[in-house]
Order: C-alpha cells, then sequence, then structure tokens
C-alpha cells in the first residue's frame, strides 16, 4: 500500500522554476528524508514522485498512472504540491466525508504551527487521474498571494523560496503522509 508525495521537477522555459515547481519536489523529498531521520517506518510505503512533463500536458503523470492503474486499489492518498511554498494555511483535500474527517483529525497535530484548514477540493495536474478514479487526494495551500508575482517568469529563482516558509510546507506535508501511511487501515474510499 502506498501514500504517494510529490511535485514536479519540469519548470516554465523562461525561470528556473524554484517556486514552480522545485519548492514542491523539495518538500516531497524533504518528507522521506525527515521520516528517515527520525528514524520512523510507517506501515505503508511512503513514494514520492518528482513528475515531468507537468508543464506540457502532464504527460509524465499519465505515463505513470498508466503503469500503475492496475493497482490503484492500493494506492492510500495522492498528494501534490504545486503552488508554490509559501506559508502554508492548510490543505485542499478531495475524498469521501469519511475519509475528510479522518484529515481533518490529523491537521488538528499541525496547531501548534497554525496551520488546520481542511478546503473542499485538491488541485493537481499530476494526481487529477488517480483522484477521478477515487484514490483521495491532497494538495498543499499556502499564502499564495505572490505567487502570480514569479509564476512563469524569470522572476521564479531560488531567491523566491524562504527557508523558514519551506520547512512550515515541509512539516505539514510530512506530518499528513506519515499519519496516513501508518494508520491502521486506509482512507476509505
Amino acid at each position: 500500500q502506498i501514500v504517494l508525495v510529490s511535485g514536479h521537477l519540469d519548470s516554465w522555459d523562461v525561470g528556473q522554476g524554484a517556486m514552480d515547481d522545485g519548492g514542491g519536489a523539495f518538500i516531497s523529498w524533504e518528507t522521506l528524508s525527515l521520516v528517515k531521520d527520525l528514524g520512523l517506518r510507517p506501515k505503508r510505503t511512503l513514494r514520492l514522485v518528482l513528475w515531468t512533463g507537468e508543464e506540457q500536458g502532464g504527460v509524465g503523470a499519465e505515463q505513470y498512472y498508466q503503469l500503475h492503474k492496475e493497482n490503484i486499489s492500493n494506492f492510500d492518498i495522492v498528494m501534490e504540491s504545486d503552488e508554490g511554498t509559501f506559508k502554508p494555511v492548510g490543505l485542499g483535500f478531495t475524498g469521501t466525508d469519511e475519509a475528510r474527517d479522518i484529515v481533518k483529525e490529523i491537521m488538528t497535530l499541525l496547531l501548534p504551527i497554525n496551520v488546520t484548514n481542511i478546503y473542499d477540493a485538491a488541485d493537481g495536474t499530476d494526481i487529477d487521474y488517480w483522484m477521478r478514479d477515487g484514490v483521495p487526494g491532497a494538495s498543499l495551500r499556502d499564502d499564495i498571494s505572490k505567487y502570480f508575482w514569479f509564476h512563469h517568469s524569470h522572476g521564479d529563482t531560488m531567491t523566491v523560496q524562504d527557508p523558514n516558509q519551506m520547512n512550515l510546507c515541509a512539516a505539514v506535508w510530512t506530518v499528513v503522509s506519515y499519519v496516513i501511511a501508518d494508520m491502521e487501515e486506509m482512507l476509505p474510499r
């Protein structure tokens, strides 16, 4: 059984792609690193996918889906970060009401960093195939007030990234994915 965390590696051609979507790739990588450094071993596999071809219509995600859809019942949740890594405010979630209630409970663990909101729908080109087939999905929601200042521009460089905000995003990603991966049962569908 698999809990998938992800971001995409390709960037828009005029910028470096540090925010879109190097930040999402980084926090997904950091999730696995933190779990390993803490010596945690969840019941399910935490899988990192660094998508490619997202900016060209999601061709990498489609290929991955085609290769793995026969095992769709083993995918517990698919998570994608693709709206920058500014100060996190919560998660977008797509899934059943029962699954949403569980994720709401998990989000209470993030009260010390004030990131407890659950929004109505997960967004993510790379996880859409899975969510359409009933796999619960989550997307990082953050303060995107400056996102479009840099999105698909020459300004999308590493100087946009704030290490403290990225660490908060990685904390959200790690807590949510680890807890789901370590639950007795998969999220209800």
